[in-house]
């Protein structure tokens, strides 16, 4: 089972032929039902980053739960029956269609869990939080909706999320909420906790185009260090912010101060590709060994799969010939036709 966002939906296709796969069913909005010929490592296929969580399917049970007397009871037991001589490190169940406006399978999903933990708990035992999870550990997730349920057994790492349907949600109605690019690195930072321990609190991030400054909000709320830089201003209710450094310049024309240096580059610049990732290279020799840096990959005018995947790993070969690893790439919730990519600097750029 892989979900792909509707944004890509019309690259469906070549996203299946990608896997060597064969379209059995279509699940809910954005799931895919597929048959692979074997078990397949989709980590290492153009197709991946495409894909916003993927599934082995080990149970599935199509069937109308909200027609069904006792379907929890029932899944909960089947459910037992079939894993509990595997080895787990969590149970978790999430609803097919996160963004349908009914709640009854959010609640569906929520009493399933709160039957089987309890049928699991020698397995799961102290695991209480979704992120608490090992990445490379395997878990139990199933998803349930009005197509049924399908279960099956990954780790956070190969599914590409700790939630069952990908990363977590977060909400743009935040208190300190600027803009919808709030919500995006918000969840990039869970993501990236898939792949390796976040900046540490106190960390100094340098954010190219930060106006109006909804990632820089987000980063501030989460106790970073930020210098911004945008030709244009922040909104007003940034002023005065502890821990951030506004700096109204060009980002072409940045050039940080004496021997200042960061922990990470965040980069959301709208424009030419491989020119903002260019700005992230050159001041990718301010930061520090091991610094990160997240960069939106941007797919404007490219209307097929090839011309998505040349951008791709042009920007990749740019990247790694300036010292930055490519540790992982995704589409987010808020992604549109695009990606984010985090590099990591293996090699001091001079």
């Amino acid at each position: 089972m892989i979900r792909i966002s509707k944004h890509f939906e019309h690259l469906a296709d070549d996203i299946i032929a990608d896997l060597g796969a064969t379209l059995t069913k279509r699940l809910g909005e954005e799931y895919f039902l597929l048959q692979c010929p074997e078990p397949t490592d989709i980590s290492n296929t153009d197709a991946a980053r495409y894909i916003r969580w993927n599934l082995p399917v080990d149970h599935a049970w199509p069937c109308n739960p909200e027609k069904m007397d006792g379907f929890i009871e029932k899944a909960a037991q089947t459910l037992l029956k079939k894993f509990a001589h595997r080895d787990l490190q969590g149970v978790y169940v999430g609803r097919m269609d996160p963004s349908s406006p009914r709640s009854y399978y959010k609640s569906l999903a929520t009493n399933l869990r709160g039957r089987t933990l309890p049928l699991f708990a020698a397995q799961v035992k102290g695991l209480k939080d979704v992120e608490e999870q090992d990445p490379k550990r395997s878990s139990l997730f199933c998803l349930v909706g009005k197509e049924g349920l399908y279960c099956g057994i990954q780790s956070p790492l190969k599914a590409n999320g700790f939630y069952p349907g990908g990363t977590k949600f977060i909400s743009q109605k935040a208190p300190h909420t600027v803009s919808r690019a709030g919500a995006k690195i918000a969840e990039a930072l869970h993501f990236l906790k898939l792949h390796r321990p976040l900046p540490g609190k106190g960390n100094h991030w340098l954010e190219l185009g930060a106006s109006p400054g909804g990632m820089t909000s987000e980063l501030l709320e989460r106790g970073y260090q930020v210098t911004a830089v945008d030709r244009a201003p922040l909104d007003r209710r940034l002023d005065r912010r502890e821990r951030l450094h506004f700096i109204k310049a060009d980002v072409a024309k940045y050039h940080p101060a004496g021997r200042v240096s960061f922990d990470a580059i965040l980069c959301d610049m709208n424009g030419d590709v491989q020119t903002a990732l260019g700005q992230v290279i050159r001041l990718s020799k301010h930061l520090r060994p091991e610094g990160l840096a997240l960069y939106t990959l941007k797919s404007p005018g490219a209307k097929s799969f090839r011309e998505t995947n040349d951008l791709f790993h042009l920007a990749i070969a740019n990247a790694g010939a300036a010292g930055m690893k490519l540790i992982a790439s995704t589409h987010l919730t808020y992604n549109r036709h695009e990606f984010t990519l985090f590099f990591e600097l293996k090699t001091k750029v001079v």
